[in-house]
């Protein structure tokens, strides 16, 4: 069994693409006119937008955090702050487990935490 594919549940297209975009530095693909799919190594990012009659009201604030390796934590944490995230964390830390990274919402308020990859911990 492997994961391939990730729902990130939005509620405006545009701004999903725009902001994953420019957090990525890499502009996706649209699949159909409500979502937009980003490539993540092996995993697609699945930006998708449900019709209004078919949301349901999210929780304050949703357990489910996506966690992005990245080459380089501290210009991600910049493109982060420049692409209008709903929160980002003051600074990048190191976690006790070893990994530097910093936690963001997107403009949705889904949770992200960026990590430098050769610091993520997959526990082994």
């Amino acid at each position: 069994m492997r994961l391939f594919r990730l729902i990130q549940p939005v509620d405006d297209i545009e701004v999903a693409a725009a902001f994953y975009a420019a957090v990525s530095g890499d502009p996706g693909e649209r699949i159909a006119v409500n979502r937009h799919y980003f490539t993540c190594g092996e995993v697609v990012l699945a930006c998708v937008e449900a019709p209004l009659e078919h949301r349901e009201p999210r929780p304050q604030r949703d357990p489910r955090i996506v966690y992005l390796a990245v080459d380089d934590v501290e210009e991600t944490f910049e493109r982060v702050r420049a692409a209008g995230p709903r929160w980002v964390d003051d600074t990048i830390e190191t976690q006790f487990w070893g990994e530097r990274s910093f936690y963001a919402d997107d403009p949705f308020g889904n949770p992200l935490c960026f990590v430098q990859e050769g610091t993520v911990f997959t526990g082994r």
